[in-house]
């Protein structure tokens, strides 16, 4: 892999980025420490009873780094007494005070907790959505600033051997980075590398990074560039990973594993916190499932390296394919749902797939989330299917089935035999052991071919990747449907793992579909709901509301919880439409502009409603907010009514 390009130890051998050991306290983070558990609560910082209770409830459950929020002196102040409380009832778990805006109550927790996070985009800065042309004399000025302001902070952690994470969030990049470099990536790391030169320059290295955004993509993207960049000037800070504003219930995992999966998938993180619009405890077994895969990677059967890494992994760009039928070229990664275990196959079994058929009628209604084919394999159907469906045959029961809208599905090795094939769409199945030049030759040359990939390699993830690295290196521009199979999980762990595996091949822009096999993992309609959740977190098909939804804290000024399920029931409709529901702003109105739509925290009992990231209306009353919501919604014309006939 090119230097410029690197960011892992290896894209087909697994092993963990070595990054040098920070002390939280008792807890060693990186080196050769495991990947550590945290999350943060949710309470009101000065209500210490409260405070203790839920470190406890999240301790309970796992979380090995508590972190707490510390919006002023006050709250600073108190975390003396909430870890005087925890060490009273036996617990010395490491406290992290988290900081945006005051340095004040920075300097005060770094003399109390093990901990301090602090955020560049706001702990220097402030954001007002100003363009400002800098001089390079001018924009030193400003380096130079922050240098006065940070430094202090700084020499109070060394002193007192107090850990720091510096926290760079998408949203909350400010006026002069975003001038400079754009809201980027890129941008996000040099927000992040301006504070960390100051440290190395001090001589202090117990620094965490995280580079937390609501996107996936623009997540994994960072974190890549800035070990990128961190190598190049000699620095090996460990690593925090997070989706931030992820949301609650299936959503919020399925795109929490999906960033976070794809990074650890190449050994990358050294700390994990999953951000859920949940009680904090609940956040800790998600993290939990996501890691402990990890422990159990080694051994797995050997995969050839890469040479020339075809992928670039600092932006997104989708593999280049040649269109069959609706697969492949400019369309949207088509769905395949697997129901060839199944003993019949007849028109109510489809209802959990999205095609509910109205006898009274006499006509089929087609979801959102409505799969694109369906894999009977020896099964057959006998009635008339929707006019969107594709039915996918076994081959010798293709052969005895050649409808309309049915296609073949051929292994690999039959495939380079003389046999009958559909004239329309033929679906080859192959792992990559199979694939070789005579095999890809075939290929090339097929107007009519798709690939189903599958893999049994404990690191399938990255045999699957080289695959279509091989495909993509040979000139091969067949359409790749990432196929994984599954059995005996359960419901959540299923989706995690698939969220992870798939995730992380869509993000890199490598997938024209997929096809999730899972025995007892759950329901039919779990499966359509993660195959089509794992498209919507990775932004490349589309199908539903998205809500960026962040998990509440001691700064939340409603009740986050009952205010996202209420938006949801109301909006849940609106395919595409992307919502931003914020405690407060401290991670950024610039995540408004990644919504279409906002609703923050502004006061007790007051909403401020965005569109993207402009102010529309301010301190409406609590009460009356997701209505004016709705009506913002609507004055932007881009409200339609809920169709209650699905």
């Amino acid at each position: 892999m090119n230097s410029n390009q690197k960011y892992c130890k290896s894209l087909t051998a697994y092993q963990r980025y070595k990054s040098h050991e920070v002390k939280i306290g008792s807890i060693g983070i990186g080196g050769g420490n495991p990947i550590r558990l945290q999350s943060m609560t949710t309470t009101d910082t000065m209500d210490t009873d409260a405070t203790v209770a839920q470190s406890i409830r999240m301790i309970e459950a796992g979380c090995e780094i508590v972190r707490i929020t510390a919006p002023s002196r006050r709250e600073a102040e108190n975390l003396r007494n909430i870890k005087h409380e925890l060490q009273k009832k036996g617990y010395n778990t490491p406290l992290v005070a988290d900081i945006h805006f005051t340095p004040t109550a920075a300097e005060i927790a770094a003399r109390i907790v093990e901990k301090v996070r602090v955020n560049p985009g706001n702990y220097a800065d402030k954001k007002k959505f100003q363009e400002i042309d800098y001089t390079e004399e001018s924009y030193q000025e400003e380096l130079d600033r922050i240098n006065k302001r940070f430094t202090p902070l700084v020499k109070i952690c060394k002193k007192e051997g107090t850990a720091m994470r510096i926290g760079t969030n998408h949203g909350s990049l400010s006026d002069r980075i975003l001038s400079r470099y754009g809201d980027t990536p890129l941008g996000m790391v040099e927000s992040a590398l301006e504070f960390l030169r100051i440290c190395k320059s001090l001589g202090y290295n117990q620094v965490v990074i995280s580079m937390k955004a609501s996107n996936p993509q623009v997540m994994v993207q960072a974190y890549r560039l800035l070990i990128n960049k961190m190598e190049a000037e000699e620095m090996s800070y460990p690593l925090h990973l997070g989706v931030t504003e992820a949301g609650e219930g299936e959503d919020g995992r399925i795109k929490s594993a999906v960033g976070i999966g794809t990074l650890l998938e190449d050994g990358i993180g050294d700390t994990v916190r999953v951000s859920l619009t949940e009680e904090p405890e609940f956040e800790i077994p998600v993290a939990k499932t996501l890691v402990d895969r990890y422990s159990r990677r080694l051994p797995h059967d050997a995969i050839q390296s890469i040479d020339t890494n075809p992928i670039s992994p600092f932006d997104y760009q989708k593999r280049h394919t040649h269109e069959v039928f609706n697969i492949g070229g400019k369309n949207v990664p088509i769905v395949i749902a697997d129901l060839h275990k199944k003993n019949k196959i007849n028109p109510a079994g489809l209802f959990s797939l999205g095609y509910h058929y109205s006898i009274p009628l006499d006509k089929w209604n087609i979801a959102d989330m409505a799969c694109d084919y369906v894999f009977a394999g020896n099964n057959t159907i006998n009635f008339a299917i929707p006019g969107t469906l594709g039915v996918i045959y076994n081959h010798k029961t293709w052969v005895k089935n050649k409808g309309e809208r049915c296609y073949p599905l051929i292994d690999a090795k039959t495939y380079l035999d003389d046999l009958e094939l559909s004239a329309d769409l033929n679906f080859i199945r192959t792992s990559l052991t199979e694939l070789n030049d005579e095999f890809i030759s075939k290929l090339t040359a097929d107007a009519n071919a798709v690939l189903v990939i599958e893999t049994s390699n404990k690191h399938g993830m990255a045999e699957q990747r080289r695959l279509v690295m091989q495909l993509m290196n040979s000139d091969c521009k067949t359409p790749v449907i990432i196929g994984r199979n599954y059995k005996e999980l359960s419901e959540e762990k299923f989706q995690l793992q698939a969220s992870t595996d798939l995730g992380a091949l869509l993000l890199d822009g490598l997938g024209d579909g997929t096809f999730i096999q899972a025995e007892n993992c759950g329901s039919d309609e779990i499966k359509m709901q993660t195959a089509f959740g794992i498209l919507q977190a990775t932004r490349t098909r589309i199908s539903k509301t998205e809500y960026i939804s962040c998990p509440s804290c001691g700064r939340t000024l409603f009740d986050l919880q009952e205010t996202t399920a209420k938006i949801r029931s109301k909006t849940s409709h609106l395919k595409g439409l992307k919502i931003g529901i914020m405690g407060c702003i401290v991670n950024g109105p610039g995540e408004m502009a990644d919504a279409d739509y906002g609703y923050v925290g502004t006061g007790i009992g007051k909403i401020t409603l965005y569109k993207e990231k402009e102010v529309v209306q301010r301190n409406i009353a609590s009460d009356a907010a997701v209505e004016a919501l709705i009506e913002l919604i609507k004055d932007h014309g881009d409200w339609v009514e809920p169709n209650h006939s699905l």
